[in-house]
């Protein structure tokens, strides 16, 4: 039990990169309670939407797959129409400002990439409903698990060229440079020809993220894996997030 005088720290172990999904599935493995995230979820004005978690194995690793169902996501919303479905939304204070400010520096990022105002950032890939619970989500389980403080490691991005709606776009993505760029933030290279962080993964966590470096000293009370869906040589595609107190 969490006492007066400590602070829980999630700390984000993404040494096979980061995508919205693997953060609110390493989440929900750490035992963030998926019907209360649920519930969080339902008072976004954004109907056709399901969360599941689904236990799979990733080389050897349990680990949990955040399945994200939708009737129809083939939507392009704006930064300004998101902003007024999350600020509008009957969600605990820390989940809104969290989530309103990962959505913000992912407008900056793509409006600085793309030379638009950020409030006219037509989202694509990461404006649609299963972005939208990734993020929300992930901010949700954050406050389910009481995470007062977030860090994390390096991300780690790949090489060659990525697949999106506009073509093919060098790896790591634009927006992904941006994002880093801007806070500050450290990355590490890998010969990997795939996309190790998205646009949305890397949001959450420079955001989200008081700290970049090794595991601090804590005193660990939980930890999980959340699942990727892509195969990486030898080594098993999830990301860790671990959970601690602190002094």
């Amino acid at each position: 039990m969490k006492t007066a005088e400590r602070r829980t720290i999630a700390y984000f172990n993404c040494f096979a990169g980061v995508a919205g999904d693997m953060a609110l599935g390493a989440l929900l493995d750490a035992g963030a309670d998926l019907d209360e995230v649920r519930g969080m979820l339902k008072g976004l004005d954004v109907p056709g939407w399901s969360l599941d978690a689904e236990r799979v194995m990733r080389r050897g690793i349990a680990a949990t797959r955040a399945v994200v169902g939708v009737e129809d996501d083939a939507v392009s919303r704006t930064h300004a129409v998101i902003e007024d479905l999350v600020g509008s939304a009957p969600l605990p204070g820390r989940v809104r400002d969290r989530a309103l400010a990962v959505f913000r520096a992912l407008a900056e990022a793509e409006g600085a990439v793309h030379g638009t105002p950020p409030e006219d950032v037509h989202f694509h890939e990461v404006g649609g409903h299963d972005a939208i619970v990734d993020v929300v989500g992930s901010c949700a389980a954050l406050e389910t698990l009481g995470v007062d403080e977030v860090r994390a490691a390096p991300i780690p991005v790949g090489r060659g060229f990525i697949r999106c709606r506009h073509g093919l776009i060098p790896n790591p993505g634009p927006a992904v440079v941006e994002l880093l760029a801007r806070a500050r933030a450290p990355m590490r290279g890998h010969d990997i020809d795939a996309e190790m962080a998205t646009p949305t993964g890397t949001a959450l966590l420079v955001v989200l993220a008081d700290e970049f470096g090794p595991m601090p000293a804590m005193t660990v009370t939980g930890n999980g894996y959340g699942a990727g869906t892509k195969v990486f040589g030898d080594f098993p595609n999830v990301t860790q997030v671990v959970l601690g107190e602190a002094p």
